[in-house]
């Protein structure tokens, strides 16, 4: 099982970015998925999942109505639309297989969002 997660990068408040994480070692279709971010000195947070034909996403409430979650079955990867960031969103951004909390050590390199002006 591998991740590659893309897209990050430096950008002002209330801009946007999108993110993608390309899949590889399972059945991509047959799960679900989510993204998670990780801020220095603080816990790690599920931010959204996508069930696996992505019918049904859930939102963390900080990102809620500021990002989308979508998936592309072709190509085994998931994609995470942030919009209005904040410099609160700063973080670097991981992709897991699955919808429950996971505890783990990531299994891609994570990508970076910094907020900033």
């Amino acid at each position: 099982v591998q991740f590659v997660e893309s897209g990050g990068g430096l950008v002002q408040p209330g801009g946007s970015l999108n993110l993608s994480c390309a899949a590889s070692g399972f059945t991509f279709s047959s799960y679900g998925m989510s993204w998670y971010r990780q801020a220095p000195g603080k816990e790690r947070e599920l931010v959204t999942t996508i069930t696996p034909a992505g019918v049904r996403t859930n939102y963390a409430d900080s990102v809620k109505g500021r990002f989308t979650i979508s998936r592309e079955q072709a190509k085994n990867t998931v994609y995470l639309q942030m919009n209005s960031l904040k410099p609160e969103d700063t973080a670097v951004y991981y992709c897991h297989v699955g919808t429950s909390y996971y505890r783990g050590p990531f299994r891609g390199q994570g990508t970076q969002v910094t907020v900033s002006s």
